[in-house]
């Protein structure tokens, strides 16, 4: 068993290195300058991340908060915000028919090379792959963005699953963190898509950059495992007030609220608000997302209220039940007598006058 767990722990590491590569790679193609390799530099910190894990941890995972997750971030989100603020990403349409035309080419040319040098495998090999790659090399450049942005949110999803557990969260509360982060990464995906393929978003670079900020603070909650924490209240917690067992006993609703209004669904409302308001930017589906993002955020501050009145009135109701046992089941107060209480004791009881018993002819006394 421990060896599965360190083969899942190096390989979610090793595809998180190769995905981040990947990305590195696609912006010195877009960028047409070598210097930007030094962005592969970053992945440094995931081998010394996980050199520090398996010497200290021996596998396991951290209990509230995933660092090799963190990690993956900084390595993949410079590359994307790249991409994204190259000028060139959003033009697609005009490169399609000669896109189309030098990969049919080059596949007669892959299939050409297979076919005529059957006895030298590894140079058809090493061609082939030369070839698939420049292939790769003319896709539109919007296509090869989004294919990033899908691949990482997957990337984020399955690497998190693959992990090794941490020690204060068990299968069944993975298990719905991994839900939780399957509907996150669908909502972050539409917001990057639906905001940043408009037209006047492009042509305002401020808004470009507005928009990425808030797409990367998004992008904290994944390494968070804070949302299905649960903790379990001491009875001394009770005495402590409101504040103490609200906190206690909701810790995890409170954490899943505030990732949603503070992280995800707050900005989200209202960055779309900023768009339809003042840059005039109203589609369909831009209209109805802000209303999802209205409507959870509003839910969300209705559960929080009534997580507060719950816990306000079970405080209530305990210390009404502490008082009327005390009522029922006090025992009477027993009084201590002083030696003047004693002495008025006595002259208040009348003393009872003692006669003397006959006694027998014989000066015995008699039987009963």
């Amino acid at each position: 068993m421990e060896g599965l767990v360190l083969l899942n722990a190096l390989a979610t590491r090793l595809l998180f290195v190769l995905h981040s590569l990947v990305g590195v790679w696609r912006v010195t193609e877009v960028k047409k300058e070598p210097r930007f390799w030094l962005l592969a530099l970053l992945n440094l910190l995931l081998f010394l991340e996980t050199a520090l894990t398996l010497k200290f941890r021996r596998e396991r995972g951290y209990k509230w908060f995933s660092p090799t997750i963190f990690l993956y971030l900084i390595c993949i989100v410079p590359s994307l915000w790249l991409l994204e603020m190259h000028h060139e990403t959003q033009y697609c349409s005009s490169q399609s028919e000669g896109i189309s035309h030098n990969i049919s080419r080059k596949e007669d040319f892959n299939q050409t090379l297979i076919s005529s040098e059957q006895t030298n495998g590894v140079d058809d090999l090493i061609e082939t792959a030369k070839v698939f790659v420049n292939n790769l090399s003319t896709v539109c450049e919007k296509v090869w963005t989004l294919g990033l942005h899908q691949t990482f949110l997957l990337m984020l999803i399955i690497g998190r699953w693959l992990l090794p557990i941490g020690g204060g969260i068990t299968r069944d509360q993975l298990s719905q963190l991994l839900l939780m982060f399957v509907g996150t990464a669908a909502d972050i995906l539409e917001f990057t898509s639906e905001t940043l393929e408009e037209q006047n978003v492009r042509n305002s670079p401020a808004l470009v950059y507005a928009i990425l900020v808030i797409w990367t603070w998004s992008m904290l909650q994944f390494p968070l495992d804070l949302a299905v924490q649960y903790v379990v209240c001491p009875s001394s917690v009770t005495a402590r007030g409101f504040s103490s067992l609200f906190f206690c006993q909701y810790s995890a609703d409170l954490w899943n609220i505030g990732i949603s209004v503070f992280i995800q669904d707050g900005p989200f409302l209202v960055v779309r608000l900023i768009l339809m308001t003042h840059f005039k930017v109203i589609n369909q589906m831009l209209v109805f997302f802000a209303v999802k993002n209205f409507l959870v955020v509003v839910l969300q501050l209705y559960r929080l209220a009534v997580l507060a009145l719950g816990v306000r009135a079970s405080l209530r109701n305990h210390s009404g039940g502490r008082k009327g046992e005390n009522t029922r089941l006090s025992p009477p107060a027993e009084r201590v007598l002083s030696p003047q209480d004693w002495e008025s004791e006595s002259e208040e009881t009348p003393a009872i006058p003692l006669q003397p018993l006959p006694l027998a002819s014989d000066g015995r006394l008699p039987k009963p």
